[in-house]
């Protein structure tokens, strides 16, 4: 009997998935292989593939119920042996008949799934029987695992979830971030910090005797955690040093005692070269000055791995946000249309990538004659940002990489490398004017949400959460959501049908903008990569998705991983690493929102808001330096 069910599995298997494999245009016809579906997942070609994480050549879509899934579960008897209990398919109610199993009791069922793992697919299907799966592999090699119920997922979605509610009256009410791994240990990390700046380095209003400066950041490591751990320990003081400075300067200025604009992204690129500077030059003359491989393990561990870095700076007294933004991670602004109650989504930096065209232009000018200096939307065809901290493959000669591959470790240099370096920390940073009594917010995350959600789905789920906060729970209720009220006190009320936002924010991995059209049957015109690769069947649905978590951050992550199809929540936060990393990628997401605040809160005190952040205690995801 259990070689029938898997002989049903099989049949069922083949024929959809030739079907799914003709639809997907995954294969290089020049050179017959797979290439990698995302194009940032991870960040290095399959010809490094034993020294880089790289996402597996074949990822295809995931599908739910095709035939039986040869799992088991085992339970305790009346004779206390073990007893196989087959897998049910998803296409009947009935179970399927086993000679062993036991005939003198039915067999409660409960909403039990299966995963059943298989490279580049995974399958889903229901449990029968009470007990644990007896094991978690089948004759095949798949990984068998027990799927996640839905408060198990809710509960994994909010383990790193945190809040701040900023009472200071000078522009930001509240913050909400969220982490989820999908790498073991999580590559990304973040950072975040308010520094109250006194009139002695800063230029005030109304004789104002402080101001702040608000810094968050979020850092996409690549190849390891040790690059954006030292973002996160290093860069926001590196560059608060450098303001410090820029504003210190300005103050002796008879004409104008605030800098020129000009001069504050100078210290912002100023800190990320300064810093990338010490990450990867510095470390080689110390370790060279003292040969001891583990003092080389130590210091050129963040320069061998790398990491891209957004980090945005707020100054209150001006009421300006900068986002400086080194890779693909990326700042979208939300700002609220009060005469038609939506909100429309503005990219506030540009994803730096080998198929950003303005990124390929400026590199192929900085290295001419060089074909390959950009191949198939790489940097020497391997590398995915064309500007990242660490990286220094891409950045040391080739005699200092034989100097530390001889004396330490590393690798052999690329064969391409001429003229190095070719990758840059240096930032593009932009300038916003934000309008805090307008209820403007801002999101920041690493690529992994980009790769799932378009601008505007971000802006607009944001929008819905700002909505469902502020009809669930009135101002005497919780203090924590009366800074909502102002925003919905005039103006339409979108459709609970729709997403409250307006077309045209959207923007693709090349740095373009969509104005929301597209060609018939162009899916991939403004549907992100991950929704072609899981074959979402209505991409542009708003029923897609739904409001269930007090934290904005969470809220945007648990729609980017199904939303609304429970199953596929649970399915793709069940999956483990290195499995995981097929389907989806480290996420880090960050949404602060501008507003006046009430008056009676605005003690100076920043205070964790406890219904929207995890209660637990202090852990960490990943070890630090």
């Amino acid at each position: 009997m259990r070689r029938a069910v898997i002989s049903s599995f099989r049949t069922a298997r083949r024929s959809a998935f030739r079907k799914v494999i003709q639809r997907s245009s995954l294969f290089s016809r020049a050179e017959n292989v797979l290439r990698p579906f995302s194009s940032s997942a991870r960040r290095y070609s399959a010809t490094h593939q034993a020294a880089f994480m790289r996402l597996p050549r074949t990822p295809l879509a995931i599908v739910g119920g095709l035939g039986a899934i040869a799992a088991y579960v085992s339970y305790k008897g009346p004779s206390l042996q073990q007893q196989s209990v087959p897998v049910r398919s998803l296409t009947t109610d009935a179970p399927t008949a086993s000679p062993t199993a036991p005939v003198t009791s039915p067999v409660t069922t409960h909403d039990r799934k299966a995963l059943v793992v298989d490279n580049d697919q995974f399958f889903t299907g229901q449990i029968v029987g009470d007990g644990p799966l007896a094991k978690n592999t089948d004759d095949r090699g798949r990984k068998v695992l027990e799927m996640m119920t839905p408060e198990q997922a809710t509960e994994r979605l909010r383990k790193n979830e945190e809040s701040f509610l900023v009472g200071r009256g000078r522009g930001v009410v509240r913050y909400d971030v969220v982490q989820l791994p999908s790498n073991d240990p999580i590559e990304d990390d973040k950072a975040e910090k308010i520094v109250e700046v006194p009139n002695t380095v800063a230029a005030t209003i109304n004789d104002a005797p402080s101001s702040d400066w608000m810094f968050w950041g979020v850092f996409d490591g690549h190849s390891g955690w040790t690059t954006s751990a030292k973002l996160r320990q290093a860069l926001i003081s590196f560059a608060a040093r450098e303001l410090n400075t820029t504003y210190k300067a300005a103050l002796s200025n008879a004409k104008s005692p605030f800098p020129d604009p000009a001069s504050i992204d100078q210290a912002l690129k100023s800190a990320f070269l300064k810093l990338d500077h010490e990450i990867c030059n510095e470390s080689v003359e110390k370790v060279f000055k003292n040969p001891s491989k583990r003092l080389g393990a130590e210091l050129l561990a963040p320069a061998l791995s790398g990491s891209c870095a957004l980090l945005s700076f707020y100054d209150t007294t001006s009421k300006t946000l900068r986002v400086a933004c080194t890779g693909d991670s990326r700042a979208v602004l939300g700002r609220k249309n009060p005469k038609t109650g939506k909100w429309f989504a503005t990219p506030l930096s540009e994803d730096q990538t080998g198929s950003n065209p303005n990124e390929e232009a400026r590199m192929r000018a900085e290295h001419p004659g060089e074909d390959h200096v950009i191949y198939r939307g790489r940097v020497l065809g391997n590398l995915e940002p064309t500007r990242a901290f660490g990286d220094a493959a891409y950045k040391w000669s080739k005699d200092v990489q034989e100097q530390i591959r001889n004396k330490f470790f590393g690798r052999a240099p690329n064969s391409l490398l001429k003229t190095p370096p070719y990758v840059t920390a240096e930032p593009v940073v932009t300038t916003t004017n934000i309008e805090p009594s307008k209820g403007d917010f801002v999101v920041l995350a690493t690529d992994g949400l980009w790769e799932m959600l378009t601008n505007e789905e971000v802006v607009g789920l944001v929008g819905q959460w700002v909505e469902a906060q502020n009809n669930a729970t009135s101002p005497a209720k919780s203090s924590s959501t009366a800074w909502l009220t102002s925003w919905f006190s005039s103006g339409n009320t979108p459709s609970a049908a729709s997403l409250p936002v307006e077309k045209g924010g959207n923007m693709d991995k090349t740095g373009q903008v969509s104005k929301g059209q597209k060609q018939p049957n162009d899916q991939s015109a403004d549907t992100p990569i991950r929704q072609q690769q899981w074959q979402i069947p209505d991409p542009h649905s708003a029923s897609r998705f739904v409001v269930e978590d007090k934290n904005a951050a969470t809220h945007l992550v648990r729609n980017a991983l199904g939303g609304r199809d429970r199953d596929m929540v649970c399915a793709l936060l069940t999956l483990p690493s290195p499995y995981s990393r097929r389907y989806r990628d480290d996420l880090t997401v960050e949404v602060i929102f501008f507003g006046e605040g009430e008056k009676d809160g605005n003690d100076g005190v920043v205070r964790m808001n406890e219904e929207a952040t995890a209660k637990r205690g202090d852990t960490d995801m990943k070890a630090k330096l």
